[in-house]
């Protein structure tokens, strides 16, 4: 913008070569890479444009990029090599080896098992909030009432709050176990409290004792995808909206969770329970079709346990009354599926309810025995140096 030709001022100027900063230069690139790939057998999954599928009989490779970070696995050895080779023709790489660190996740592998940690991350978190020498804590949030918007005086360093917050919301990418306590003090980003301040640095004090902690990853037995889901009904205390969390496995594997405020105010518990039940179906949906892509197709029904009657019912029974009627139609496609076979919603006893991590803070014994179900354990022996 503002560049006038001296001999021609009316022309217009064509863009021949994007750089770095500016706007058009991260779709350039992509573009480029995409067009590249997809020449030499590629094909781009419709689940994730950053993902793409080379099959060709039995050879079998997936490419996923993020800007110009790039992970390939491939079948054979021999179609490694053969792609590295017409990548590297083609643009200015280098092979990092087996995959050891991506986008600051720490990656170690130990027979069958991949562990997933962020500990030097979760390190450099604590040093920056100033807390290296403070006293961990077992749980990353209390069983006290929910936080409010208003609860206490303001806290007089929003700046910092607000960059330890969006710091540790990255950290939830191999830490389920802290994704509500971090939901909860960045809702209030805009105005934090004296009261929203303690419960980050909670959050940090639980870090320092588990700071190691990642997410372990092994070989699948049970070719399957199991859900929990769960709803806090009401629970935020200003805006009365529920908040709504899920977990889905394939296998034993933990893939995806969630911990969100819900949209809209629900007018009874089954409405709150039903509308996690239509989240997570919706992440199910999209990993059916995921796995679909990767010539993985899903043969059995996937399985959400949620541990409220009256949303396990509406999940089946067409029959409306007084207290599901006022709930909105876009939300009824959880019973599409359930009719097709896709989804199967069962009850489960409130006790072995994992999703409940997500939605509110629990005792200590509780948060142990679902955060060892979400995987979420100390390093691999190897990383020891054992």
């Amino acid at each position: 913008m503002g560049f006038r030709h001296q001999h021609f001022p009316d022309y217009v100027c064509r863009l021949n070569k994007s750089l770095y900063g500016l706007k058009q230069a991260p779709r350039a690139w992509y573009q480029r890479f995409t067009d590249f790939v997809l020449s030499i057998g590629f094909r781009q999954t419709r689940s994730d444009h950053s993902l793409f599928v080379y099959h060709h009989g039995t050879t079998v490779a997936y490419l996923l990029i993020y800007v110009d970070d790039i992970i390939l696995t491939t079948s054979t050895d021999q179609l490694r090599d053969h792609l590295m080779r017409r990548l590297g023709d083609e643009f200015a790489m280098k092979d990092l080896g087996r995959l050891s660190h991506f986008l600051g996740v720490q990656v170690t592998r130990k027979a069958n098992t991949m562990f997933l940690s962020q500990q030097q991350y979760a390190t450099d978190i604590i040093e920056r909030a100033g807390m290296s020498s403070c006293n961990p804590v077992a749980t990353p949030v209390d069983c006290n009432p929910k936080l409010s918007a208003t609860s206490s005086p303001e806290f007089d360093n929003p700046t910092q709050y607000r960059s330890l917050a969006g710091a540790l919301q990255y950290l939830t990418f191999t830490r389920p176990d802290i994704s509500y306590a971090v939901q909860q003090v960045c809702m209030y980003t805009h105005s934090p409290r004296i009261d929203h301040s303690n419960a980050l640095k909670r959050i940090i004090r639980y870090l320092k004792g588990t700071a190691s902690f990642g997410l372990t990853l092994g070989s699948i037995g049970d070719f399957s995808l199991r859900a929990y889901t769960d709803a806090d009904w009401a629970g935020c205390p200003d805006t009365r909206r529920s908040t709504s969390g899920y977990c889905v496995y394939l296998g034993s594997n933990l893939l995806s969770w969630s911990s969100k405020r819900q949209a809209v105010v629900s007018r009874s518990s089954a409405e709150a329970e039903y509308r996690g039940v239509a989240n997570v179906v919706a992440e199910l949906s999209w990993l059916r079709n995921l796995l679909l892509d990767l010539h993985k197709p899903m043969r059995k029904a996937g399985i959400v346990f949620c541990d409220n009657i009256s949303a396990v019912y509406l999940s089946g029974n067409p029959v409306q009354h007084q207290r599901t009627k006022h709930i909105e139609l876009d939300i009824h496609f959880v019973r599409e599926l359930v009719k097709r076979g896709q989804v199967r919603v069962l009850h489960v006893p409130s006790r072995f309810q994992i999703a409940d991590i997500f939605t509110k803070g629990l005792p200590r014994i509780l948060f142990d025995d679902f955060r060892s179900s979400l995987s979420i354990r100390p390093p691999l022996a190897s990383t020891a140096g054992v």
